[in-house]
């Protein structure tokens, strides 16, 4: 029943910055962990970042110090500020929730995936 909408992805430049934005989206109870995720053509889908319903945050050693993850639960959502991009981080990305409905069951839900190209 729930779904998630992405946004922000883009073309920047080498160095450049990009925010993306996930928003949820039906009877939502609570979201526990968010997370953002990404797949570049011919690897494996790969974690980013997490962040757990407390607040706590985990990166991959590939982005730590250049992204940082936050969420508002007021608005049901989970942002990735992306800073320093390099070309190694073209890639889709994806969100990630697990979202508890009014029903009190429990669905994973995935975003449709938004393009980062980063290239001169």
């Amino acid at each position: 029943q729930g779904k998630l909408v992405e946004s922000g992805g883009d073309l920047v430049r080498p160095g450049g910055s990009l925010r993306l934005s996930c928003a949820a989206s039906g009877s939502i109870l609570s979201i526990n962990a968010m997370a953002w995720y990404r797949q570049a053509p011919g690897k494996q889908r790969e974690l980013v970042a997490d962040i757990s319903s407390g607040g706590s945050t985990n990166y991959a050693d590939s982005v730590k110090g250049r992204f940082t993850i936050s969420r508002d639960n007021a608005k049901n959502t989970v942002n990735l500020q992306m800073n320093s991009l390099k070309p190694e981080d073209t890639a889709v990305y994806y969100c990630n929730m697990w979202v508890r409905h009014h029903n009190l069951r429990t669905q994973g839900l995935w975003g449709q995936g938004t393009q980062v190209t980063v290239s001169s």
